[in-house]
């Protein structure tokens, strides 16, 4: 995936159900998320070169991350997914990281249906914790 393709994955992330983009999914993020783990992004195009699939993956260095997988309703049960799955996991592993994580927004059933069929198991024992930073430089540091 490269930056030019971020105004087309926007546009498929934002018709797919069970996506959940938010504040940090601005194009200027996106690039930036790129730059910090170039190769490991993809795309799938179809035949006349749009943009059939997409999906973000990263790492931190020692766990790798999958973001907003996300193919065209025309162009599901072709392999795609798979093939951008593959192409995340062998850049990860490249780098020497072991393990991949991703987040599925709970009411997700189709989507939690597909990466069990993809050997990928839900853990029961975790819950997401977050907080929003935004505005947190702007004052008195450990008051965000």
């Amino acid at each position: 995936m490269a930056t030019a393709d971020i105004p087309a994955a926007l546009a498929l992330w934002r018709v797919t159900e069970g996506m959940g983009l938010g504040e940090s999914d601005r194009p200027e993020r996106l690039a930036a998320f790129l730059a910090r783990n170039p190769g490991l992004s993809a795309v799938g195009l179809r035949a006349d070169g749009s943009l059939a699939g997409a999906v973000l993956c990263g790492d931190d260095g020692r766990r790798g991350y999958l973001h907003h997988l996300a193919v065209a309703r025309e162009c599901r049960r072709q392999g795609l997914a798979r093939a951008l799955i593959a192409h995340c996991v062998a850049g990860l592993a490249a780098r020497g990281i072991e393990k991949c994580n991703l987040f599925l927004l709970s009411d997700n059933a189709e989507g939690e249906r597909f990466w069990k069929r993809a050997g990928w198991a839900v853990r029961s024992d975790l819950k997401v914790v977050q907080k929003n930073l935004t505005g947190c430089a702007k004052v008195v540091p450990g008051s965000c």
